[in-house]
């Protein structure tokens, strides 16, 4: 219970920021020291658009891969199969740089809501936790945010479980779209699973989906509407 309520803080201070991702590009090779195509499992600049673009509105079932929504492991499954990517190459790097991974952004902290978030995780929080116990269920935080650096620019729905799994989804071009119900559909699996859903301040509650099944239970985290 500590550590799920430990994540919990990182996640919902995670959450109550506003962050961007993208730039130059083969950012993550880059960071390894690498030039843009020069190694053995890296993407070029235009691979990696072309790859944000394939990603863009598509799942990857549609794909014709396993899974419901973008994984590392699918992600990279794609890349080997367009681009004769090693077997061993890695996509954490560019999920990174996307700003797709379980980890703190950098950009500055709302600090209109970050005390109340402070506060809903102190008091609402755990009573999530343990129903979630209480039911197998898995407790997921649920978010948006902007990819730059590629045109047209489009929003990544983002879902990070309390064990630091990550599941998202580059939707196409539209002005601030309602959190999809079939992203959370396909959140919750073929197989149905339990969820309990934390939704950070991208959506308001109008724009929630409606008529959800009773296995995905959504709960607000406070935020200040920015």
């Amino acid at each position: 219970m500590t550590v799920a309520l430990r994540d919990g803080r990182r996640s919902a201070t995670s959450w109550c920021r506003r962050h961007t991702i993208g730039g130059d590009g083969a950012v993550a090779a880059a960071r390894r020291g690498q030039r843009s195509g020069e190694a053995t499992g890296t993407l070029s600049r235009d691979q990696e658009l072309e790859l944000i673009e394939t990603l863009r509105g598509a799942y990857p079932d549609q794909l014709g891969l396993d899974d419901e929504l973008w994984t590392r492991q699918s992600v990279a499954a794609l890349a080997q199969r367009r681009y004769d990517l090693p077997a061993d190459a890695d996509m954490s790097g560019y999920l990174r740089a996307w700003g797709l991974g379980p980890r703190q952004p950098t950009d500055r902290a709302c600090g209109l809501c970050v005390d109340s978030v402070a506060t809903w995780v102190e008091q609402e929080y755990p009573a999530i936790v343990r129903s979630a116990l209480e039911h197998r269920a898995d407790v997921w935080w649920i978010g948006r945010t902007r990819l730059h650096g590629v045109v047209p620019a489009a929003d990544v729905l983002s879902a990070i479980s309390a064990r630091g799994r990550v599941r998202f989804q580059i939707a196409t071009p539209n002005v601030d779209p309602p959190l999809p119900r079939d992203f959370l559909l396909r959140l919750s699996g073929a197989e149905g699973r339990t969820l309990h859903v934390v939704v950070d301040g991208s959506w308001t509650r109008t724009e929630w989906p409606r008529r959800l099944p009773p296995r995905i239970v959504l709960h607000p985290l406070p935020s200040c509407g920015r």
